[in-house]
């Protein structure tokens, strides 16, 4: 399967190309090529260093060929960017693609993290990248509670429950199997994208947990 992954030169991209390549072709996305190439090298690097040898592989091109070659197209991208970068991008994936949202609409405040469609009113993220599909039913929200710094170490072991809405059968059943590659997440569905708000709002909830009690990179895990 191709995976591919637009922004996927930040952390969390590096974290998701080092968990996936074990078993499939990440395609690394980047407004400029030659930056995703360098970033394909060094996630392949790392994971020959990490696993002695892959079954996928990990290479980089511009945002636009990578939607249009991926099975499955990642959106690791800030909540404030997903109508200039999706409004042209997601016009060009493939019928069958499975596109994840993990985008988070918050904002660091005085008081702390906020949620930014309850603050500001604006659409939460899933609404806001579902407007740009062609095929609205193969957006799937997923990994908004995970931790970067925990992701993109591929010797760690996770231990962390992941949430899933979505509306289309099929494409769940992808992400969920995906979640599942990573050895210690479990996906939890909470129900149809019209619920994915309750996912995104979990990240601020979680992050003023971690700073107001001093905890380190914290998940969530339902007992």
């Amino acid at each position: 399967m191709k995976i591919g992954i637009i922004g996927g030169t930040g952390g969390m991209g590096k974290g998701f190309a080092l968990r996936w390549c074990k078993s499939h072709e990440i395609l690394i996305g980047s407004r400029d090529a030659q930056r995703a190439a360098d970033s394909a090298k060094e996630y392949s690097d790392a994971a020959i260093l990490a696993f002695g040898s892959i079954g996928g592989k990990i290479s980089g091109a511009d945002n636009n060929t990578v939607a249009a070659q991926s099975d499955v197209l990642v959106l690791s991208i800030p909540y404030d960017n997903i109508d200039s970068v999706c409004s042209g991008l997601l016009g060009m994936i493939k019928d069958t693609c499975t596109v994840i949202s993990p985008i988070v609409p918050m904002t660091k405040t005085d008081i702390g993290f906020e949620f930014i469609p309850l603050k500001e009113g604006k659409p939460f993220s899933h609404q806001m990248v579902q407007k740009h599909m062609k095929n609205k039913n193969k957006l799937v929200s997923a990994f908004h509670v995970i931790s970067e710094k925990k992701l993109v170490d591929p010797n760690f072991t996770l231990d962390y429950d992941i949430f899933v809405c979505g509306d289309d059968k099929e494409s769940i059943d992808v992400v969920n199997g995906l979640i599942n590659e990573i050895h210690g997440l479990r996906p939890i569905f909470l129900g149809s994208g019209a619920l994915a708000y309750q996912a995104e709002i979990a990240t601020p909830l979680l992050l003023n947990a971690m700073i107001k009690n001093k905890l380190k990179n914290p998940g969530i895990k339902i007992l």
